[in-house]
């Protein structure tokens, strides 16, 4: 049988054609991007994304509620991303949630901020009441997301019916209704609940005002095809009710690994909104990155906003809740656009040569560095070769003279780890080639 051949592909970096490689070539012409040859076309809805760092990620027992200075440069940061809606808090958690959560909302206010707030609560009165009140004192709309499960697994653990939920979620959205809350009606464990269930549940929270559904995968069971099904699923039934003017959210988590991928595949199949929190913290493994789901986002052509403010963003989160960016973690670690191998090193440093950053920055990495304010970095170890000590060298202005390269080299291979700075420039001072004027300190030349 014959088979068809495949399309070149187009740019793989912005969705487009675009040409960026040296002497005008198009990109297509030298990476073949097997990703767009059955790939699905830009989503079929508009969507905007919603932060939950300040709410949800804040659930991992392992990091620190940030101080309310922390959080207001974390609000900006989501701001300056093109990130619409922010959960800014749990208020009926306790007073120092409840005035963090009216701060934050003054702040978005007097800022003229382009986020919308919200903060959750169970489908309970008296987590709605804070809520409310929050919304009076600080004089900005609030959108209230109220969860309670629905899963059969959660129905026996807890002791209900689907009367009970049916009757506890209508008390609640009407008690928010009549306070002035836009309501986004939340049922936890979506993806392991019954079409069933979820058919009363969801059609007595729009007949009863709810403007938004909220899908959830609150445990990390779904895998990309139950995300597609259910979101269809849920699609299907909106359009069978004449309710297009409500807005349907993905909110998933990590456990299986698969929390970037089915907000993509949510996506596709129809969500208006993605839920994630930075650097993927959140209850166990954690919840959707939004760090990553942006890099995604944006390296499919879906998302034009600036994201010059990314790595920062990432940064901040880590600081303020006190949790450590892994170093092999995409984009933002350490070792993202890091290394020592020499025949990586060797091609990166061919192409920089070529006066071409569109090449160097493509030629090991899936990700450029550039477009997101990193660079390649180029290091020296026990697998590296002449070429790194080279590079190295002529980054810091220290002459390549053949015998101190020829040290450097095999001080290298005679290590089990990535030379240090402050070893290779021992290494350096013992030729007498330091920069005039400078001493060894630490990790750095210092004149």
């Amino acid at each position: 049988m014959k088979r068809s051949r495949p399309t070149k592909a187009r740019n793989g970096g912005r969705g487009g054609g675009g040409r960026g490689p040296a002497r005008g070539m198009a990109e297509s012409e030298i990476i073949f991007d097997w990703n767009r040859e059955q790939a699905p076309p830009r989503p079929p809805l508009p969507f905007d994304l919603h932060d939950e760092t300040l709410r949800d990620g804040l659930q991992s027992p392992s990091v620190t509620d940030p101080a309310l200075g922390d959080k207001l440069e974390l609000l900006e940061l989501m701001d300056a991303l093109g990130i619409r809606s922010v959960n800014v808090g749990l208020p009926g958690a306790g007073k120092r949630a409840f005035d963090d959560t009216v701060a934050l909302c003054r702040h978005v206010q007097k800022r003229k901020l382009g986020v919308v707030p919200s903060a959750a609560g169970r489908t309970v009165l008296a987590d709605i009441k804070p809520i409310a009140e929050a919304q009076q004192r600080s004089g900005q709309k609030l959108v209230l997301y109220t969860f309670i499960g629905s899963s059969p697994i959660r129905q026996f653990a807890e002791d209900w019916d689907v009367d009970f939920i049916v009757r506890t979620s209508v008390e609640a959205i009407d008690f928010a209704v009549k306070e002035g809350l836009e309501v986004a009606y939340v049922t936890e464990d979506t993806v392991r609940s019954s079409p069933a269930t979820l058919d009363r549940l969801l059609r007595a929270a729009v007949e009863h005002g709810a403007s938004r559904l909220v899908l959830c995968d609150t445990v990390g069971h779904a895998t990309p095809d139950g995300a597609r099904a259910l979101v269809r699923w849920v699609r299907g039934l909106l359009a069978g009710l004449g309710a297009s003017h409500v807005k349907l959210d993905w909110h998933g988590h990590n456990d299986r690994g698969l929390a970037v991928p089915n907000a993509l595949a949510a996506l596709e199949a129809g969500a208006q909104r993605l839920h994630a929190c930075g650097l993927g913290v959140g209850e166990r493994v954690g919840n959707t990155s939004m760090d990553q789901l942006l890099l995604n986002l944006r390296l499919m052509g879906w998302y034009d906003h600036d994201l010059g403010k990314l790595v920062p963003y990432v940064q901040k989160v880590s600081q303020a809740c006190r949790i450590p960016i892994p170093v092999n973690y995409p984009l933002s670690g350490s070792d993202a656009f890091r290394t020592a191998t020499g025949v990586h090193a060797a091609a990166i440093i061919k192409a920089q040569k070529r006066g071409d950053a569109w090449l160097a920055d493509r030629i090991y990495s899936g990700v450029p560095a550039g477009e997101f304010g990193k660079r390649q970095e180029i290091e020296i170890g026990h697998m590296s070769g002449m070429s790194n000590v080279r590079y190295w060298l002529g980054q810091r202005g220290i002459p390549c003279e053949d015998a101190l390269c020829q040290d450097i080299l095999q001080r290298a291979k005679t290590c089990a780890w990535t030379l240090k700075d402050e070893e290779v420039l021992e290494v350096v001072a013992a030729h007498g080639l330091l920069p005039r004027g400078a001493v060894l300190k630490g990790k750095r030349i210092l004149g």
